[in-house]
């Protein structure tokens, strides 16, 4: 099959309690047919943190002709950052999984979606989606000195909370700061790059009365650069507040993350996270999802 000249795509915002807030990702449609080099290419040139390409699974399920067993994938998505491929992301998982339900591609509900990380399940209603993370994990972050000197703080900033690095899908340090002092937090790309944090680090206070987190995140593959709204992020977040028992270690918690706005891109990420003996075992994130653009793009030679 030739591989066709032009992909229709969208932007839309995602985790965004209105348009041209949250996050912006672009879904391409139809991308099977497309190398990695084009996927980066394409990347590229919308020049957002992230673009979803999407196309059939590799893993269908029983609904599809010689598909084996029970239900697996309804698609796969490649998500991909201007300057590389991920395996998982939360706010392209979500953004892409609604915009193929408004589109009229896959019906609401529960869909399976596939991507580097595995298999994992998006919930889809009518103004955005819930995301399922991967198993999470933990680990012991860089010392919470270390790691406010290298985001421009000091320790008259801290909380005393160790910075663990956890994560559902992606690992981020996370960074628990006083409140005055999110605002001022400016990165040192060279002495982040030298540190343990995983994929970036969460720079967070937390209202335990609201169960709200206001977080800053600075990510590796944005060549440490701000994101206005960072799903995976937010679910690993759950797994280290159950960490510092700053969440119930037993039963279901919901918290919220507010992202994004210091950037002029205010963006709300509800979750939830369930633990048992004290450990994380499972987290959920959910975010509104709002059109705001369609096309055709060419596809590079």
């Amino acid at each position: 099959m030739a591989a066709p000249v032009e992909l229709e795509y969208e932007v839309v915002d995602v985790f965004a309690p209105r348009a041209f807030a949250g996050n912006p990702l672009a879904v391409v449609f139809g991308a099977d047919e497309l190398t990695t080099e084009q996927c980066q290419a394409l990347a590229n040139e919308f020049a957002l943190s992230e673009t979803s390409f999407l196309c059939a699974p590799t893993e269908p399920g029983a609904d599809h002709p010689g598909a084996p067993g029970g239900p697996k994938a309804d698609y796969r998505v490649r998500i991909f950052t201007p300057y590389a491929e991920l395996p998982f992301a939360g706010h392209p998982s979500v953004g892409a999984a609604h915009t193929l339900v408004r589109t009229g591609r896959l019906p609401a509900g529960t869909l399976r979606q596939e991507c580097g990380a595995g298999i994992l399940d998006v919930v889809v209603d009518g103004d955005g989606a819930t995301l399922s993370g991967g198993s999470p994990t933990l680990q012991d972050g860089p010392a919470p000195d270390r790691l406010a000197e290298a985001v421009g703080l000091d320790a008259a900033d801290l909380t005393g909370v160790p910075s663990d690095v956890a994560g559902c899908g992606l690992p981020f340090g996370y960074l628990s700061v006083c409140p005055d002092a999110v605002d001022r937090a400016e990165p040192d790309p060279r002495a982040l790059a030298g540190l343990d944090v995983g994929e970036g680090v969460s720079v967070l206070s937390w209202d335990a009365a609201t169960a709200t987190a206001r977080a800053r995140v600075f990510a590796r593959d944005l060549v440490w650069g701000e994101d206005p709204a960072t799903g995976s992020a937010a679910l690993g977040a759950g797994v280290w507040l159950v960490e510092s028992g700053l969440l119930a270690g037993e039963g279901t918690s919901g918290y919220t993350v507010r992202q994004g706005e210091r950037m002029g891109r205010p963006s709300v990420l509800e979750c939830t996270v369930t633990a048992a003996g004290g450990r994380a075992v499972a987290a959920t994130v959910r975010g509104a999802v709002v059109p705001v653009a369609a096309g055709r793009i060419r596809v590079p030679s």
